[in-house]
């Protein structure tokens, strides 16, 4: 029941979004006087993300065991202006994630700790309300690599059809909004953004990626924008 309530409210968010992206569109026109769209940016990404796991089932007699990881996240994020008021956005980023838990709990007698080192790459739809803004929309990643420790001992994690390694593959969606500052030269732009993971990534038992972004991007807009319909009063 809980699974089914978690994924209702992520549809909603994704269709919700998808009407926003189409009333923006499809209104711009009429409420738009000044010539312009919103602004295309190709900046850097290089974000310290906190991580967790979430173990399905599971999760409830863990939680007390639980400890979140701190995580790397490189890459770069394009902000394509498509309207006055919505955008796309895409990124590609090499991202680690993972988890932790704590000694004596009821999956393992020793502290653990998960290491995965991802390709992830998200589309957002983002709908603008002035310097604030809502994304929201599917991300997909590929495992390239992972680690798990037990006390004083590393092992990598496999990548197999065994029961105890591991998927590359997994799909997610990541939802949450911002700010954007503007100074004489840059914009300056918050994101703060939660990234659900859907797919269950271990092949034994549940395991689910999960991780809070906040993101600082500093970038100058493109002069001009291939990309984005323009209105005139």
């Amino acid at each position: 029941m809980k699974k089914n309530l978690q994924m209702g409210i992520i549809l909603g968010m994704i269709i919700l979004n998808g009407n926003l992206f189409g009333q923006a569109n499809e209104s711009g026109s009429e409420k738009i006087k000044k010539d312009r769209v919103t602004e295309t940016y190709l900046d850097l990404v290089l974000n310290v993300v906190g991580t967790n796991l979430n173990y399905g089932k599971s999760n409830d007699i863990l939680s007390d065991y639980k400890k979140a990881v701190l995580g790397a996240q490189v890459g770069v994020s394009l902000q394509a202006g498509i309207t006055p008021h919505v955008s796309l956005v895409s990124e590609l980023y090499f991202f680690m994630k993972g988890g932790a838990l704590k000694a004596n709990n009821p999956l393992t007698t020793s502290n653990t700790n998960i290491r995965l080192y991802t390709l992830e790459l998200p589309v957002l739809a983002r709908v603008h309300f002035g310097r604030f803004h809502l994304n929201a929309g599917p991300s997909i990643a590929y495992n390239i690599y992972g680690s798990q420790k037990n006390e004083n001992s590393t092992s990598d994690v496999a990548f197999t059809s065994s029961s105890e390694s591991f998927k590359r593959w997994e799909a997610g969606v990541q939802m949450g909004g911002g700010y954007t500052f503007h100074t004489k030269k840059k914009t300056v732009r918050l994101d703060v953004r939660y990234n659900y993971g859907l797919t269950n990534i271990a092949n034994s038992g549940e395991m689910y990626n999960r991780s809070l972004i906040l993101a600082m991007h500093f970038a100058k807009p493109w002069k001009t924008n291939p990309l984005g319909r323009r209105y005139k009063s």
